[in-house]
């Protein structure tokens, strides 16, 4: 028997346990703290730019030549892809669960290099980024300003240059980077008319740039191999990269007849300004730096938020007079108070397991025994957990909670036998230990194996919806083997060590409720006794139920995960189509008005000019709602459930866009909101206005169903834009190269990226673009000259013309094919309730089962053994 050597060498049962209970302690200081478990894909993300190009073109240009070369990457799931008016490209690719992402990224780089010489010059020379998607947006930090001398750009390159690497060196951050970032940039801002007045075109601009704004390697003087006598060996140096705005404005152009020069200042102006004016932060209206930083998956995201609060703190000391800090969006938030009230749950069902147990065994020596048994299997599944690479999270902590009322019973039902021999044999209290394992040694396992065969099959459920329940199936079959191993070896050296010959006496005060055991024992004796006499009608009743178990588990509404309270909410905001950003920025500080008079905010940050649903566009805005505390929003009225609605009902009177309140998704890295997503795609190419017309359709239907509710997409096809229209036979005519036409317009009405240049130790670009005044309206065409042949300027409206046409402001891909996204949510009634947390209806659905499980079982379990026995008794021959 298993048992026997630790009932004579109990001491050897209690170093098993404090060994276990070592490893667990020692595992629980260094597993990761998340809400969830790490289930989201691993991504790697291709990002691309060709500056002043259309959706079109970046799709046409860079989208296809490097999709085509990704298509079918090692453990790739599926791709997407996105082309923005902007002239950016992304690319994400999503690869199957357990993907090594280090892998994985070199596997896309390779891939990318292949497709690298089809890509057009402009974006090679920016550069195609290869990156692991990072994970969450764990939190936030905004830097704001007293002065008014410090303004939005200030910030942003304050906190580029100060935060952002520092940061990056944090243990778990993935990456951290501004929010609607203003870089410095040396804007050189030209004049059309002046630079066809002097006869300079945006070639000569640029290349002037290249040759006197670069860094030269001048060698050495006196280095081997020389001749013989040579003492010394001189480095040269040379002039650095040009890095004031002054001096770049002496840039020299052409020399005159005269001995004069045609100088930079003379065909624009340049200063030192923004590498990019298509998004701003603010928070509560005021200029802000918004600094957002992402998290590893497999990173502990509490002490992540705590590092960089401190790294922060530290830097704050050396911020410039009137700059201030705080961290307002802090997802940590959430967690923390999700994993402490989990906690609290688990000690209070310690105590009530405890207690029970007391109350039923009404001896203080015998309760002790099963309560070192819980903390010892509990606190032992932490270094299980800790090899296999989990957290702790809701999920595990969950399962934890209900393995205590598990973990407990076998140590009762060793107590029990012990207590029952003692009492009847009057035995040693060793060959009471002895003879009672010897009973329960075969049930304990037997009892264990069935357990497990309950959880173990969940740990292999494929696809997401496994990955969630994987920790949750290993946390109690791990609790649930450790407390097997506790009830054959501690139970029973505990039991030798402090239970007496004949146990100890009944507890007085608690006699009116051993009466009350004894005649509720009595009276489901009785009970049982009648459902004898009618088993017919209990097969019935047997049958009735599973029917209507059924028949329930069909109506009743499923969800993924309910959405949760995280503290903030997400605004999105859609301008017409086309719509500038300044008239984006006004709507959002009417916006920023309306939600913070809401009694449950307390701070709006928003970013213009982006969108976590429709992306990078002039007329899309984000917003991010900042909730108060909990427990300062306990009344109803305050709630998540009220909070949207009021908040759809005041900003939907705006009449200048459309604007959207929705949830963060309840689980990290799983799609952008609460609800659902799905892909809409075209198979045959079509164009996209018909990809548009049969989304439109699919959404007016889908919002007449009950079971759906707001129903929507951001894409639209239907923007205004211009196509240009070159006359390519007059442009040869006139000796007129097609490139020339597109880099001066790309230059003009886009921006030019020549080279950089060094500043505040940090390198940054020099770019070119015109004037605002000369890139507002089509009739702007015609202060733009190229040069022909003859080195005559020719206006550019006699070779090219700008016809209205209706075009999208993105285009997106699924899998090589274009596709458009569409969102929603389930009706009420149709999913779990709003308010409701995953774990909590994770635990109502446990504690109904366990429920239902233990009233069937006590009332048709004897029914069902007498019939068997009966059955048996027929088949057996008489004597």
């Amino acid at each position: 028997m298993i048992s026997r050597v630790f009932i004579h060498r109990p001491k050897f049962a209690f170093v098993i346990s404090i060994l276990i209970t070592l490893a667990g302690l020692l595992a629980l200081r260094i597993l990761p703290v998340n809400m969830y478990p790490d289930m989201a894909p691993p991504q790697i993300q291709v990002n691309a730019s060709l500056p002043g190009a259309s959706s079109q073109v970046v799709e046409e240009a860079v989208i296809r030549p490097v999709e085509q070369q990704l298509n079918g990457v090692e453990g790739m799931i599926y791709i997407e892809s996105t082309a923005s008016s902007d002239g950016t490209a992304k690319i994400t690719l999503t690869f199957e669960s357990g993907t090594d992402t280090d892998i994985a990224q070199v596997n896309v780089q390779n891939r990318v290099a292949l497709a690298e010489p089809f890509l057009p010059d402009e974006v090679r020379r920016q550069g195609v980024v290869v990156s692991k998607q990072a994970g969450n947006m764990l939190m936030g930090i905004n830097l704001t300003s007293e002065r008014p001398d410090l303004d939005g750009v200030f910030l942003s390159n304050y906190a580029s240059n100060n935060l952002v690497e520092a940061l990056g060196r944090v243990p778990g951050v993935g990456s951290a980077e501004v929010m609607g970032a203003k870089d410095y940039s040396m804007r050189v801002w030209l004049d059309p008319r002046r630079m066809a007045s002097l006869d300079v075109t945006v070639a000569e601009v640029a290349a002037a740039l290249r040759e006197q704004n670069q860094i030269v390697a001048a060698g050495k003087l006196g280095q081997p191999p020389v001749p013989a006598g040579q003492q010394f060996v001189y480095s040269i140096q040379t002039r650095e990269r040009l890095s004031d705005p002054e001096e770049f404005a002496q840039t020299i152009l052409r020399s005159r007849p005269d001995g004069g020069f045609v100088r930079l200042r003379d065909v624009g102006r340049i200063e030192l300004g923004s590498r990019s004016y298509t998004s701003t932060a603010k928070l509560n209206n005021q200029d802000t730096a918004f600094l957002v930083i992402y998290q590893l998956p497999d990173a502990n995201a509490l002490e992540v938020a705590e590092r960089v609060k401190a790294l922060v703190d530290e830097a704050s000391g050396s911020f410039p007079a009137g700059v201030n800090y705080t961290v307002l969006y802090d997802t940590t938030e959430f967690i923390s108070r999700s994993i402490s009230e989990v906690i609290v749950t688990l000690f209070q069902a310690v105590g009530l397991v405890i207690l029970v147990v007391f109350l039923f065994l009404q001896n203080w020596r015998a309760t002790l025994i099963p309560s070192i048994a819980i903390p010892v299997s509990l606190i032992g599944t932490f270094a299980v957990m800790s090899v296999l690479g989990y957290s702790i999270n809701t999920i595990t902590l969950f399962g934890l909670v209900l393995a205590i009322g598990i973990v407990v019973d076998d140590a009762i039902v060793v107590i029990e036998n012990v207590e029952r021999i003692l009492a009847e044999e009057k035995l040693p209290i060793r060959e009471a230990v002895t003879k009672a394992m010897a009973e329960v040694t075969g049930p304990v396992i037997a009892t264990t194996l069935v357990l497990l065969a309950v959880f173990v099959p969940v740990a292999f459920m494929p696809g997401i919806t496994g990955k969630l329940y994987q920790q949750f199936s290993v946390t109690i079959s791990v609790a649930v083997i450790i407390s097997s191993i506790n009830a054959l070896t501690l139970s029973p050296a505990l039991c030798v060590a402090l239970l007496g010959r004949s146990g100890d006496k009944a507890i007085g005060w608690l006699r009116p409720f051993e009466v009350l055991i004894t005649r509720t024992t009595a009276g489901y004796s009785k009970l049982v006794v009648q459902l004898l006499r009618k088993g017919a009608l209990v097969g019935v009743a047997l049958v009735v139920i599973l029917v209507a178990g059924a028949g329930l588990f069909k109506s009743v509404p499923s969800a993924f995960v309910p959405p949760e309270d995280q503290g903030f909410l997400f605004v999105d905001v859609q301008l017409p189509d086309a719509a500038s950003l300044e008239r984006t920025e006004a709507v959002l500080t009417k916006v920023t008005d309306m939600v913070l008079e809401d009694p449950a905010v307390t701070d709006f940050i928003t970013v213009s000019g982006f969108s976590l649903l429709g992306g990078a566009s002039s007329n899309n805005g984000l917003g991010i709602v900042m909730l108060k505390d909990w427990e300062e929003r306990e009344d109803a009225s305050l709630g998540l459930g009220a909070v949207i609605p009021r908040l759809y009902s005041r900003l939907w009177t705006i009449p200048e866009a459309q604007v959207m309140v929705f949830n963060p998704p309840p689980i990290p890295g799983l799609g952008t909101s609460s609800g659902f997503d799905f892909r809409l795609q075209d198979n045959q190419g079509r164009d996209v206005s018909e990809l548009a017309q049969v989304m439109n359709g699919l959404i007016y239907e889908a919002n007449q169903r009950e079971e759906l509710s707001r129903v929507y997409s951001t894409y639209r096809a239907n923007i205004p834009q211009y196509l240009l229209e070159v006359e390519r036979n007059k442009a040869k005519a006139l000796g007129i190269e097609l490139s020339d036409i597109f880099s001066t317009l790309q230059t003009q009405l886009g921006s030019l990226y020549v080279n950089d240049f060094t500043r505040f130790g940090k390198n940054y670009r020099v770019l070119l673009q015109a004037e605002g005044e000369f890139r507002q309206r089509p009739e702007d065409l015609s202060h733009y000259f190229v040069r022909n042949r003859d080195g005559d300027m020719v206006p550019l409206t006699t070779l090219a013309s700008l016809q209205p046409v209706l075009g999208p402001s993105s285009i997106q891909h699924f899998n090589l094919k274009r596709s458009v996204t569409i969102s929603g949510e389930a009706a009420a009634g149709f999913a779990s309730g709003a308010g409701a947390a995953s774990r909590v209806s994770l635990g109502i659905t446990v504690l109904s089962g366990m429920v239902a499980a233990t009233v069937l079982g006590t009332l048709l379990v004897p029914v069902f053994y007498k019939w068997i026995q009966s059955v048996r008794d027929r088949r057996q021959p008489a004597a």
